[in-house]
């Protein structure tokens, strides 16, 4: 199992990627390029920022939210449970 530093550091690096992937869409833009091709690499952008999402998600829920619930805070618990349900329902709407 990763741990959490190097899963952080990890997506770091994607989101490295992520920024030179947008620069370069600016740059297709600039250059007037075929739209089906600059629509393409704004997929891919959006492809890149879910993998980047869910390793997000993975890290919170096995961190965050483990450490909630492995706490004896209710309180606490059911912040990071709402916390997420709030977040899972806005990205279904």
């Amino acid at each position: 199992m990763t741990n959490r530093k190097t899963r952080r550091s990890n997506i770091s690096k994607r989101l490295a990627r992520i920024e030179g992937q947008v620069r370069g869409l600016s740059r297709m833009i600039d250059e007037d390029r075929y739209c089906i091709d600059v629509i393409t690499q704004t997929k891919a952008v959006t492809a890149a920022l879910k993998k980047v999402e869910a390793e997000l998600l993975k890290d919170h829920a096995g961190h965050c939210l483990a450490a909630a619930i492995a706490s004896d805070n209710v309180e606490e618990r059911e912040q990071k449970v709402s916390e997420l349900v709030e977040l899972l329902q806005k990205s279904a709407g």
